[in-house]
């Protein structure tokens, strides 16, 4: 098999050899490919990238978040997948909250898109996102482009080239999303 072959669910990809696999299963140690989508592979790693379908979170991918539903002690955030985040209040603002004084929407309110970070994943998909990353903020204004997971690294480029040169070429401010 050749690194950035479009592969189907199904195809014998190699042995695993110890390496994790992503979008994969795993039959005697001979890996199969669970999706359609592009083969990577690396010493460490067997992965198809999926060529549609949803996003699967992954602790440390800043993503762009539509907060969904304010609890007591924090907000639930749609990140375009299966699951749901929760970004806890202390994850969200620096200063002490009394909840039961402040409204909580007074920070994020149902709607506000927000651009933050995955922190944790469980093995039972609950997700926790996080504002407290130098590049999380709300977004304001603007419209949303939605692009399939396989895509965003083309939009980004080689070391952020092709963004940077859409930002130059606009003169718009542009977040991407891992989602």
């Amino acid at each position: 098999m050749m690194q950035r072959e479009i592969v189907l669910p199904g195809t014998y990809l190699g042995e695993r050899k110890g390496r994790k696999v992503t979008n994969c299963y795993v039959e005697d140690d001979k890996v199969f490919s669970k999706v359609l989508g592009v083969l990577k592979i690396s010493e460490e790693e067997i992965s198809v990238v999926p060529l549609a379908g949803k996003y699967f979170p992954k602790v440390g991918d800043r993503i762009i978040g539509r907060i969904e539903e304010i609890e007591v002690s924090g907000w639930w955030v749609d990140i375009n997948s299966p699951y749901r985040a929760f970004l806890p209040l202390g994850e969200a603002v620096e200063e002490f909250v009394d909840v039961r004084r402040v409204d909580l929407s007074r920070f994020y309110d149902i709607d506000d898109i927000i651009f933050c970070k995955i922190t944790k994943v469980t093995k039972n998909k609950i997700i926790q996102v996080s504002m407290k990353d130098m590049l999380a903020r709300k977004l304001f204004g603007g419209i949303t482009i939605k692009i399939t997971p396989y895509k965003v690294a083309r939009v980004i480029g080689k070391g952020g080239s092709m963004i940077e040169m859409i930002k130059k070429k606009t003169g718009s401010e542009i977040y991407v999303g891992q989602n």
